[in-house]
């Protein structure tokens, strides 16, 4: 019998199996998908925390305030940790003077983690908890059951494009319920980017480079013509806003003047060819150019409800974005929270 049983193969599966085999102890790791590496392997790479504790309050005004301190407090000692496993850095500045943290090869830092992890069972989803035996939920969260996505967020959950893995459909969330955990605040809100309407198509190779990330040099309306007023720097607002439109759709009105400005690496006038490219709606008229988006979905920043030490009910951990309050109210780099909380949830477990 294993002494820790791991149900997702992403970030915080695979770093809570790695830390338990670190700490001598035996693990069995379930993944739902067919390969490991999760949502994680889609992203852009970039693990970060926001520079003081101070702004991390501000941005997410509404998250628990000791998941949120631990966090904090423990990340840049866990990217130290991954890189110790050999992960390459391919960044050490995020671009963002609001944010600290490095980019890391999401191929390579899927492969040192498997390494470090040990076996990961392949298309065998966790489908009861373990007697006997503490279990860590990390699979990735509920964005891929479009009921459930309906019922806790938007009636237009038809129309959002999922921008994660496909397999990721709530099982640790009703996993943890049936053992007696409770959901956190923030199911109501979603972590994605508005991505180029349809007819355009986007698959996962298109999940980072075709994002449209530049509402606030835009006039953001829905198709209706109703206004909205960009607040946040991450353009989190901008996203939950359109998720809720009709058909989960927006449109950017960019002047020409802004076309120049560089976004993340990337000008404006570059962002609206990659949609142009894909097929999006675009329209010139009037000094501007007109892009249709809808959003997509990567996950909800709200989960199960743990403590400090990961833990979610008797016996049962969360990591990753089975767990929620960390980001609520703003955003928080997903992988950090996930990285920090798999190392917790093993640690927390093996001393239970």
């Amino acid at each position: 019998m294993p002494d820790l049983v791991v149900a997702g193969a992403g970030m915080a599966g695979l770093a809570a199996a790695a830390r338990a085999r670190e700490l001598r102890a035996s693990v069995t790791l379930h993944e739902k998908g067919d390969r490991p590496g999760g949502s994680m392997l889609l992203s852009s790479g970039f693990v970060w925390r926001y520079r003081s504790f101070e702004r991390f309050r501000q941005e997410c005004p509404d998250g628990d305030l000791e998941l949120q301190r631990l966090v904090h407090g423990r990340l840049d000692e866990a990217l130290d940790w991954l890189e110790s496993l050999g992960v390459p850095v391919l960044e050490r500045d995020t671009g963002n003077p609001l944010t600290t943290g490095r980019r890391l090869d999401t191929r390579a830092l899927a492969s040192a983690l498997v390494r470090a992890a040990g076996e990961v069972r392949l298309r065998s989803p966790l489908r009861s908890l373990p007697d006997g035996v503490p279990a860590l939920l990390a699979t990735d969260d509920v964005q891929g059951d479009r009921e459930l996505v309906r019922e806790h967020v938007t009636a237009e959950a038809d129309h959002l494009v999922l921008r994660a893995n496909p397999w990721s459909s709530g099982d640790g969330l009703r996993l943890g319920v049936e053992a007696g955990a409770s959901l956190s605040a923030g199911m109501d809100e979603i972590y994605g980017r508005n991505m180029p309407a349809p007819p355009a198509r986007v698959g996962e190779d298109g999940f980072v480079s075709l994002a449209q990330l530049y509402a606030r040099h835009a006039r953001v309306e829905s198709l209706g013509g109703e206004r909205f007023e960009p607040a946040t720097w991450s353009e989190i607002d901008v996203l939950q806003w359109a998720a809720r439109q009709p058909r989960a759709r927006a449109r950017y009105v960019v002047p020409d003047e802004a076309l120049g400005e560089l976004v993340r690496g990337r000008t404006v006038a570059e962002m609206i060819d990659s949609a142009r490219a894909a097929g999006a709606p675009v329209e010139r008229r009037d000094g501007a150019t007109s892009v249709e988006v809808v959003a997509g979905i990567t996950t909800t920043l709200g989960g199960l409800r743990v403590d400090t030490g990961a833990r979610a009910a008797d016996g049962v951990f969360a990591a990753g974005t089975d767990a929620g309050g960390v980001s609520t109210g703003g955003y928080m780099s997903g992988l950090a929270a996930a990285l920090v909380l798999g190392r917790v949830a093993a640690e927390s477990a093996l001393d239970a």
